[in-house]
């Protein structure tokens, strides 16, 4: 019987971004944790789904569900370019931050936000990571 995991089809990316987290932390490569939390938030936030409006027309609150899972919303299945897309506009946002740091006299800052974009790039590189 064949393991459908055995294939050799790399893992999605975010999936390889969040095991990227544990690495970062025992490397203690604080502008590459922070660049994997934001981007991870972001992916998270860019599948949440919208709450409808509250109407006041809902039941009673003694009719509402409670227990697990009772106001848990269904999320939006993300594809990989979606995810793509969040992480290209999270590098965008660093490298912007890292030119306000250049213009502003401190390069040491500068170049710490693109070591760590330059380390979460490699993951949309073809085999990234």
């Amino acid at each position: 019987m064949s393991n459908a995991n055995s294939s050799s089809a790399p893992a999605p990316l975010a999936q390889r971004l969040r095991a990227a987290l544990p690495a970062a932390v025992r490397a203690r490569d604080k502008a590459t944790l922070a660049l994997l939390r934001s981007t991870l938030a972001a992916i998270e936030n860019a599948g949440a789904v919208e709450a409808p409006a509250a109407t006041g027309g809902g039941p009673a609150i003694e009719q509402t569900p409670v227990g697990a899972g009772a106001a848990e919303a269904a999320r939006r299945e993300l594809t990989d370019a979606d995810v793509e897309r969040i992480v290209r506009a999270e590098l965008a946002e660093r490298e912007a931050a890292a030119q306000a740091y250049d213009q502003a006299g401190r390069p040491a800052q500068a170049e710490e936000l693109r070591a760590g974009a330059r380390v979460v790039a490699a993951y949309l590189e073809p085999g990234g990571r």
